[in-house]
Formats: C-alpha cells, structure tokens, sequence
C-alpha cells in the first residue's frame, strides 16, 4: 500500500490515503464515503454480470485501511449500503462480527434504505443528517442552506472526478479529494461508481488519486 499524504486543515491532521479514506489523527477516526456496498450485486439480480469480486475487493480493502491506521471509529458520510438486502450484504454482517468492537457511525445517505432494526442488531449508530465533532461537521449531501454552527463540512455524494489535460487533446479523468473554501468532498470509496466532475475554484486544493497515488494539483 502507498503511504497516505499528510495535509493539515483548520490546526488537525489528516492522512489522506490513495485508497479513497481520510485518517483523522487527533479523534483517530476512519472517515469513508460511498463505499455502496451490495451494489454488484444489486446488478447482478438484474441480470447484469458484475463479478462479485467487486464487493470482496473494496470490503478487503476496507479492511486494509482499518488494519494500517487501526482507528477508534470508522465513520462513513453516506450510501454506506447501495440497496436492499442481498448476499453481498450477508457477507458484510459476517465481516461485522468478526470486527464486532469498532465503533461504526453512519451518516445516512440517498441510497441508505435499510431498516433501522437492521443497523441496530449490526451495531451501527445512524444519524440521520449529520454528525459534528469539533471543527467538523459531516453530512452526505451539501445543504442549500448551512445547519451546522460553522463547522468545516465534509460530504461525498457527488463521486469527485478530476480532468487532467494531457499532450494533444488527450486527457484523462480520476478519483480526488476536494477541499473548498466551506467544504470538503470525499472521494467514493467504492470503486464501481462513476465520476462527477468538479471545477475547483483558485483557492481551492485537489489531490488526484493516480495509479494508486495522490497527486496535488496547484
């Protein structure tokens, strides 16, 4: 694994990792966002062939990130799930008992439908909009209007993608980390979701997520 990138933001520490999670030093806190589990095989059921390999892989390396940075808390910003239950989410409760003594919080997200006596009997503390902690507040989707008590806000949602330009007309599009001036949004740690591409200001910082590398774009 490539080691995260170090990068200081309102006097705390986070590692940004190439594999799609902050690490919060101070709270040491996980934070991940659109992780969408159950999604291929949500696919699957409709008769599209997405190998299940999709779901093993982003949950072992899930896994990877809890075993290297070893968090108090795992926190996800949203679409933790992708649909209702199926065999993919029957393997992540196993995976659940077997790490049974994380702390997982969950800020809701569109595609979080589950039961609430689901997230319950699998320990998952939900909230229903956002989740605040010091300097800052998480919530999945931006609001139009600011509910927090002027916190730095970190939301996923939208699957930032950033264009590179390269010789000629070619380009190329990548995951990133965006940080704004208000507002941070994660990268989705799933990797079968798409790319919304995001049109950052002067002041604000990108980090491309490139063959497994985070690159800064000034």
């Amino acid at each position: 694994m490539q080691q995260p990138t170090y990068f200081q933001h309102f006097n705390q520490t986070l590692w940004l990792s190439p594999e799609r999670c902050i690490f919060w030093e101070e709270e040491r806190w996980l934070i991940v966002s659109d992780i969408h589990f159950g999604k291929s095989g949500h696919f699957r059921k409709a008769g599209i062939g997405i190998p299940q390999t999709v779901f093993k892989e982003d949950l072992h390396r899930l896994v990877t990130q809890i075993q290297f940075f070893k968090p108090a808390q795992l926190i996800v910003v949203g679409d933790f799930f992708h649909s209702h239950i199926n065999n993919e989410i029957k393997l992540f409760e196993k995976w659940r008992n077997d790490l049974a003594s994380l702390p997982i919080h969950l800020v809701k997200g569109n595609h979080d439908i589950l039961e609430p006596n689901w997230y319950d009997a699998n320990t998952i503390v939900v909230h229903e909009t956002q989740l605040v902690n010091g300097p800052f507040a998480f919530m999945h989707e931006l609001p139009e209007e600011a509910t927090t008590t002027g916190q730095y806000i970190f939301t996923g949602h939208i699957h930032p993608g950033i264009h590179i330009a390269g010789l000629g007309k070619q380009s190329l599009r990548f995951p990133c980390f965006y940080f704004g001036e208000q507002h941070a949004v994660l990268p989705a740690f799933g990797r079968f979701t798409g790319l919304h591409a995001v049109r950052p200001k002067k002041k604000d910082k990108i980090f491309a997520i490139a063959e497994q590398r985070l690159v800064e774009l000034q």
